[in-house]
């Protein structure tokens, strides 16, 4: 059986930035594992934030090359996710591993995907995993029609994915850059 279900979101707004994901962790269509999981971490002296989704070995191997590339380029983070996006898509190991991750600084949000995009969202708002969508469009109108904090845009949009996706649920991790 597929371990699945994650939702990663990241919001930039107001000089805030923040990543928020989700605990559950689900075993087929119907089956919670674990319900506090934590998908969200910090690097690079607490200076970048990195949101996966996906296999969780892959993942935790990609965000291991991810926190070298920094290392490799001094912190950063454009250069480091080009680096890893290159070497994801070219290298016969990495190229097999299933995930995406999003990373961030102060400056930048970053998705990473194993097809060889980097992406830096217009909005400042990106998700990934499976409420993905429905945490991006809460965030997105959050956002456009209300005062919130990017925490709090990101609290209240991966509550309402929650509510939407059976993989999501509300045990959140929150890191602000």
């Amino acid at each position: 059986m597929e371990l699945r279900g994650t939702t990663i979101l990241a919001v930039k707004k107001g000089g805030q930035t923040v990543i928020a994901g989700d605990g559950q962790v689900t075993m087929g269509q119907s089956v919670v594992m674990k319900s506090n999981a934590v998908k969200v971490r910090r690097m690079y002296n607490d200076k970048v934030v990195v949101g996966f989704a996906g296999s969780v070995a892959d993942a935790f191997t990609l965000s291991a090359r991810f926190e070298e590339m920094l290392q490799k380029f001094s912190g950063n983070l454009l250069r480091s996710a080009v680096e890893l996006a290159q070497s994801w898509r070219t290298d016969k190991f990495l190229r097999n591993l299933e995930a995406m991750m999003i990373v961030a600084d102060k400056e930048k949000v970053l998705l990473i995907s194993g097809d060889g995009n980097v992406i830096e969202p217009e909005e400042g708002i990106c998700a990934i995993g499976s409420g993905g969508n429905y945490a991006l469009a809460a965030a997105r109108a959050l956002s456009n029609f209300t005062k919130l904090s990017a925490k709090e845009i990101a609290k209240e949009a991966m509550k309402i994915a929650g509510e939407i996706c059976i993989f999501t649920n509300g045990n959140l991790t929150i890191e602000e850059v």
